[in-house]
């Protein structure tokens, strides 16, 4: 593996997706972080996460993807929707390769315009390709255009996806997510106030939100089922970490679901079986996706957990950039939970 240092962009630096990728990307031994950007700029990054005094000392500049363009060979966008795509196209023009946390290019177009809005980067959109390594590895290997998945999808599919053409497509599936408070940003809000999420827990946008049709579309990209996903995230008290329960039929009653995980992911470094359901704490800090199955008769039980903004953003989106550059995807991974 090369020793050349290779310079890479964090847009979107100020909220948690941000200062995981300047974790991640501290101590990367081959990405080195040469333009950190924001909204403003006009600040350092040590005041702009504290939590950096002594590791980190470098000026945050208010994002110009002209300037960007002209220094790095990577850029990670931890920017909102639309936002990204706006730099994206700039980006992407100037030959930089782009890993977009962002929704903006996840989506078939009418799917996502549907969904969020109009899109104003049509020429990109068709070449990005789904960051979802075990299932676009090779697709990601040649891309300059990676689009990262959603938290929720990620932990869902990783759990779906091996089972699609087994599943009775005529009875609908049911999907209940919890998620830690970092899943909903940075920006305080009546329902992210402590007074109201501390020692509670409540839905939100039940059968409405917006990583639904993300999780059916990838699964009819799969085996081109339309299956009938029905999606329900609840916020929990908790900082981070994300487990995701799906119900759902399957076709026959003589599956051995365990079984055909392992086989399943017997290659992948970041997918872990167990025998008992998953917990959140045993992943967080990590890339690990854990998941446990059930079968009776021809019920079927689906149980996974992530870390909601490190394999559910932004750890998947450094191995996705490994990818790209054809480095080991381990590379500066975190492999250590915080626990206890």
């Amino acid at each position: 593996m090369s020793s050349k240092k290779i310079p890479v962009a964090i847009i979107g630096a100020s909220g948690y997706t941000g200062l995981e990728l300047l974790k991640l990307l501290i101590t990367h031994p081959i990405f080195e972080i040469k333009y950190i950007g924001n909204s403003e700029g006009g600040i350092r990054v040590e005041e702009l996460h504290p939590s950096l005094k002594g590791v980190l000392s470098q000026e945050v500049l208010k994002s110009d993807a002209s300037k960007i363009a002209k220094v790095v060979d990577l850029a990670f966008l931890a920017l909102p929707h639309k936002t990204a795509m706006g730099f994206a196209s700039q980006l992407l023009e100037n030959g930089v390769k782009v890993v977009d946390l962002s929704a903006d290019y996840r989506l078939e177009l009418d799917t996502y315009e549907k969904h969020y809005c109009k899109h104003i980067d049509k020429k990109n959109l068709p070449n990005a390709v789904y960051g979802l390594p075990e299932f676009y590895r090779d697709e990601i290997k040649n891309s300059s255009l990676v689009a990262n998945p959603g938290c929720y999808p990620t932990a869902a599919l990783l759990s779906l996806l091996p089972f699609c053409d087994l599943i009775d497509e005529n009875y609908p599936i049911f999907i209940d997510a919890k998620s830690g408070v970092s899943g909903a940003g940075k920006k305080c809000t009546q329902k992210t106030h402590f007074v109201s999420i501390d020692e509670n827990i409540f839905a939100y946008n039940p059968l409405m939100h917006r990583h639904e049709p993300e999780i059916k579309e990838k699964m009819k990209k799969q085996n081109n089922k339309n299956f009938d996903i029905n999606f329900v995230p609840h916020l929990l008290p908790i900082v981070r970490g994300e487990m995701v329960d799906s119900y759902m039929l399957l076709k026959d009653e003589n599956i051995e679901p365990l079984k055909l995980l392992r086989e399943f992911y017997k290659d992948e470094k970041f997918i872990r079986i167990y025998d008992k359901p998953v917990d959140m704490k045993t992943p967080s800090g990590t890339n690990f996706c854990d998941i446990f199955a059930k079968v009776v008769g021809k019920k079927l039980y689906l149980n996974s957990t992530i870390d909601n903004i490190l394999r559910g953003s932004s750890s998947q989106a450094v191995v996705n950039a490994n990818i790209m550059f054809g480095f080991c995807e381990d590379l500066g991974i975190p492999t250590i939970a915080y626990v206890p």
